[in-house]
């Protein structure tokens, strides 16, 4: 890939391309970040049902739908992209595998401990995604930037759009 540390040097097509590219690595990072968030709030969930004595009785759809019904926060300004992610791709598969080492598939059996480590493994993976996804993020709004720039000083022809 075309260096991004300076998108002045680069054609308009470098800077479409680099962007495209980034984006779709974004899109990776984003979707394996939610799968994350969502595993973590079922563990917290796990937490919470313990804390307050509820009895447990397995995790059904209800259970499911009420944790990720929960609203935590404002989430992403950029517009949402169709994505279609591999089961096979390496971080969803660094997920699982991660997942499978601290017992998350059996949640309502931990042990208080091994549910606690277990919260502390999916947060931090969450956020080391997090983190990458802010630094594709400023890549992308670089190259938009320069983009958007090209467009409004007559550098690039907007009608090339349509042909692209």
């Amino acid at each position: 890939m075309t260096d991004v540390a300076n998108p002045s040097a680069m054609t308009t097509a470098e800077l479409r391309s680099a962007r495209a590219a980034l984006q779709m690595q974004e899109d990776v990072i984003s979707f394996v970040r939610r799968m994350a968030q969502g595993r973590c709030d079922l563990a917290r969930d796990e937490q919470r049902r313990r804390t307050d004595g509820t009895p447990a009785s397995g995790m059904s759809v209800a259970d499911i739908t009420n944790v990720f019904g929960q609203e935590h926060g404002g989430g992403s300004s950029r517009p949402p992209r169709e994505t279609n992610i591999s089961a096979e791709h390496p971080l969803v598969v660094e997920l699982e595998k991660l997942c499978e080492r601290v017992g998350f598939g059996e949640l309502r059996t931990l042990a208080d401990d091994a549910l606690d480590e277990a919260v502390r493994q999916i947060e931090k993976f969450e956020l080391a995604r997090s983190a990458e996804r802010k630094n594709f993020f400023a890549k992308i709004d670089a190259l938009t930037s320069e983009l958007v720039k090209r467009y409004k000083d007559g550098g690039a022809d907007v009608d090339s759009l349509l042909t692209d």
